[in-house]
């Protein structure tokens, strides 16, 4: 850390964790906690549970948690210090002006050295473009339609058809072996020396939403393939947190964005005029995606391909997108492919009107659903109705679903009364647990998750009882201490916690997650903290609950030590956990008020 525990703890304990993520999703209270959609993978049931009281957040759905910290390093992909000054900033804490640790430096320096090693490149290949080398390439992209003006504006370029142009290039520049391989432009082997990632291709600049290269896209020209080949991922490039074309699309005036599925497409958009067109980076649109965007706008207008795999791409990234807060509509090119191809054949003027009559993201998922089905056979077009219904009970809001109601019935020509009766009646089998929605069927067999071991699961729920209450410290004082939590990091995150009772009399959940770095340690910390304790119980069925899993604990801590003795053939201690073991069988613990 960069600056001292004090300090840190001062931020977090000023920036109240519910207020922090409801300013990012909708919460809604729930008992002692606040529930609402994990904005960290797609979810149709509220699993995200923030906590007031332990100051953390703990998604019960994809296993994610933290503290404030934790969520705005996710959320913004933000490093630990950009997420301090953020939150430094919110709270009105001034921070001192402070030497980075070496770590720190090193980390800093590491990332500006490969910007400007992207930068080097992205010049070195914009030169090999407009040079005698790149005529071929220079002539295939003003045959596609480009502007001199869009190939400067986007930095265009062409890697040469030699397998280790850049990579002489850089090491003429003074850059080592290493630092050129943590870039991702160069392939290291200790016969072969350095191979360049890209030859002989069109080049694409990506760049960060501060105009920075990051990473780099490459298309070929003829047939070969891969059609298009991306960066791997880098400490400065994940394809699946960055959209093409977001540093100019976010200073469009427009009050949405263009989400298109190529290079060429956000270039000749822009060059039309539309400077509000982004692509998704060669990958499925993720949550991570649809969160950067809703910083910029909360409507957008889906132009992906019209062919089939297109149609696919738009049916996997509306729910996405709808579940981040977005108004999402789909443009029709028919019969065109993409938005290049349209422009060229129609114009911008054309476009425009096709955006102008964009349809609602759920009438075009029941356009496309209506295809799966022959509407001349009665069988067939009552599944379809079945399916639409099944659709519509999605909308929690009655006002809105019964629009939604009114609106298909009047569309294919079926009754409304018949139609909202066979909503509310699949929407009554859901809620009695009859049926339930073929897909989330399919969700809940993907995410189901094994069984935890029972001594996991006695060390997670004794943990969550000491944090809810304190006074078991002085109950189990002598008995259980973190030499009995044995499983993984329990252990660690155990002393932590005796530690911070004895030295401050109470334990706060948020500040031992800060003594973990590692994003899916402090998941995993705060899972710890998260066990669930199934209904109300009486005083004699939690003083069970509480003797059974104090048993559990030592019984379990006992046959460890034991195991380790025997290894160790050290019969004395091994005479004395015995001794420790049949005394234990005699005890009745009692942990009532």
């Amino acid at each position: 850390m960069f600056y001292s525990d004090e300090l840190v703890e001062e931020i977090r304990s000023r920036n109240d964790i519910v207020s922090v993520i409801g300013s990012y999703i909708r919460l809604q209270k729930k008992g002692s906690n606040h529930m609402g959609l994990c904005p960290f993978h797609n979810e149709k049931t509220p699993s995200f549970s923030v906590s007031a009281s332990k100051q953390m957040y703990h998604c019960f759905g994809c296993g994610v948690g933290g503290n404030v910290f934790t969520f705005i390093m996710e959320y913004e992909n933000y490093t630990f210090l950009e997420a301090l000054k953020v939150l430094a900033e919110r709270a009105g804490v001034q921070l001192p002006e402070q030497e980075l640790s070496e770590e720190a430096k090193r980390q800093s320096d590491l990332r500006g050295k490969l910007l400007e090693i992207n930068k080097q490149a992205a010049k070195y290949f914009y030169y090999q473009l407009v040079s005698a080398r790149g005529k071929t390439a220079h002539e295939y992209l003003l045959r596609r339609g480009l502007s001199e003006e869009m190939v400067k504006q986007f930095g265009l370029g062409f890697s040469n058809p030699f397998s280790d142009d850049l990579y002489k290039y850089l090491k003429g520049l003074g850059y080592e072996d290493g630092l050129l391989k943590q870039s991702g432009l160069v392939t290291i082997d200790e016969q072969r020396g350095g191979t360049d990632k890209f030859w002989n291709r069109v080049m694409f600049p990506i760049m960060d939403v501060n105009h920075r290269v990051i990473g780099f896209g490459g298309r070929v020209m003829g047939d070969a393939l891969p059609k298009y080949l991306n960066s791997p991922e880098t400490l400065l490039f994940d394809k699946s947190r960055n959209l093409y074309g977001l540093n100019f699309a976010r200073a469009s005036r427009k009050q949405y964005l263009l989400i298109c599925e190529g290079y060429m497409d956000v270039i000749a958009l822009h060059q039309a005029g539309f400077t509000n067109a982004v692509a998704a980076l060669g990958t499925a649109f993720t949550t991570f995606h649809a969160n950067l965007i809703k910083r910029y706008t909360n409507e957008i207008l889906l132009t992906f391909d019209s062919d089939g795999a297109g149609t696919q791409a738009a049916l996997r990234a509306i729910p996405i997108l709808k579940e981040t807060g977005l108004t999402v509509k789909v443009i029709n090119m028919k019969p065109y492919k993409d938005p290049d191809e349209f422009i060229k054949a129609l114009g911008a003027e054309e476009y425009q009107r096709r955006i102008d009559e964009a349809k609602n993201s759920f009438f075009f998922e029941i356009d496309v659903l209506q295809t799966e089905y022959d509407m001349s056979d009665p069988e067939q077009k009552t599944k379809f109705f079945q399916e639409t219904a099944r659709k519509l009970i999605t909308f929690g809001e009655e006002l809105e679903r019964n629009f939604y109601i009114d609106a298909v019935a009047k569309t294919y020509q079926i009754d409304v009364e018949q139609l909202r009766r066979l909503v509310n009646k699949l929407g009554n089998q859901l809620v009695l647990g009859l049926s339930e929605p073929r897909e989330s069927r399919n969700e809940a067999s993907k995410g189901k998750k094994p069984p935890e071991d029972g001594i996991v699961k006695s060390q997670k729920l004794m943990l969550t009882w000491l944090i809810e209450d304190h006074s078991l410290f002085e109950k189990i004082n002598g008995i259980i201490g973190p030499e009995d939590f044995t499983e993984g990091i329990y252990h660690e995150v155990a002393t932590l916690v005796f530690e911070q009772y004895k030295k401050e009399n109470e334990v706060i959940p948020a500040k031992i997650i800060n003594n973990f770095q590692n994003k899916e340690e402090q998941s995993e910390v705060a899972a710890l903290f998260s066990a669930r304790i199934r209904g109300e119980m009486d005083a004699a069925a939690r003083n069970k609950a509480l003797s059974d899993t104090v048993m559990k604990l030592k019984e379990n801590s006992l046959d460890k030590q034991s195991q380790k003795a025997a290894q160790a053939n050290d019969m004395e201690l091994l005479t004395k956990i015995f001794r420790e073991q049949t005394e234990l069988k005699k005890k009745h613990f009692t942990f009532g008020s």
